[in-house]
């Protein structure tokens, strides 16, 4: 896959699990002041243990001066599109434009009903999607509302307030009419190498880009965001492996195999997963990553 021509950024993924709340502010400002580009937050509602990931972002936000923040991803079924629309503009102008927004048609839906969200099919959770990108999009456009779909309708309605910046919309999607609907219509695609490795995540990429193509877009029109855990080790794992699903071994096999998804299958921003602690945080962003940029940049 070809490399699309993106600054790359380096995030991490934050976990929202309550029972510590001041650590969990401690940890935002932390990975602001280490001079993380972005922050992703999970959302899943129903589940007891997490606070709610828009809520979270929030006063993060407030708490931050520089990284920018999205969840990974936001839950379409229990986020009516509109109120998602006026939430997301609203954080990112409250915010100096700082906010993004991941999107995704839904998953463990038994939960989804249990929060009184419905349950989807998968062809009808992909419609709901393609209508909630077109919804969101006319809110932000600044026109009244005119949606009247299948599943959405919001006709009349006055939007406001306008956002900040262009704030993207990055789809966490896997299936092949999702990733063509991503080709189409989305800003980035936010997949996690857990359950997408590198072989995966290439067919994918052909996939996005063909139907950019045929939607008369051009493939580097679509950012691609790559979720991932890594650990630390003294031995690394073979090269770049089509069915890892996580990245082993010490820090140059860390630049190596970031590089490659960057240059061969067109990663540019890396989300990383797992333990928050000091020593690892500062040697993604201080050590790997300037690493990872200079090679890429040398490449190019």
């Amino acid at each position: 896959m070809p490399d699309y021509g993106h600054d790359l950024q380096f995030g991490f993924f934050l976990d929202p699990t309550t029972g510590d709340p001041a650590g969990t502010l401690a940890l935002g400002r932390a990975l602001d002041d280490l001079g993380y580009d972005l922050i992703g937050i999970q959302d899943h509602p129903y589940q007891p243990r997490h606070y709610d990931a828009l809520a979270l972002i929030a006063v993060l936000l407030g708490q931050t001066g520089r990284v920018r923040i999205f969840p990974d991803v936001a839950n379409l079924p229990l986020r009516p599109p509109a109120m998602l629309a006026k939430q997301a503009a609203t954080l990112d102008q409250l915010s100096g434009g700082r906010f993004e927004l991941g999107l995704g048609a839904g998953a463990f839906w038994e939960g989804v009903r249990a929060m009184g969200g419905p349950v989807r099919e998968p062809k009808q959770a992909l419609a709901a999607l393609r209508e909630a990108i077109v919804l969101i999009r006319q809110f932000w456009s600044g026109a009244p509302l005119r949606h009247a779909g299948e599943i959405y309708q919001a006709v009349g309605a006055q939007p406001g307030p306008a956002t900040a910046h262009a704030i993207g919309i990055w789809l966490g999607v896997v299936g092949p009419r999702a990733l063509r609907l991503t080709g189409e219509l989305a800003d980035g695609w936010v997949p996690s190498m857990s359950y997408v490795p590198p072989g995966h995540a290439a067919a994918g990429n052909a996939i996005i880009d063909e139907a950019a193509r045929a939607a008369g877009r051009d493939p580097a029109a679509i950012r691609r965001i790559y979720n991932f855990a890594g650990e630390f080790a003294h031995v690394a794992e073979a090269g770049l492996g089509a069915d890892d699903r996580q990245i082993v071994g010490p820090p140059d096999h860390w630049v190596e195999v970031l590089s490659r998804l960057a240059l061969e299958q067109g990663f540019s921003t890396f989300i990383l997963w797992g333990e928050p602690a000091g020593p690892r945080l500062r040697t993604f962003i201080e050590d790997i990553a300037p690493e990872v940029k200079a090679r890429v940049a040398a490449r190019r």
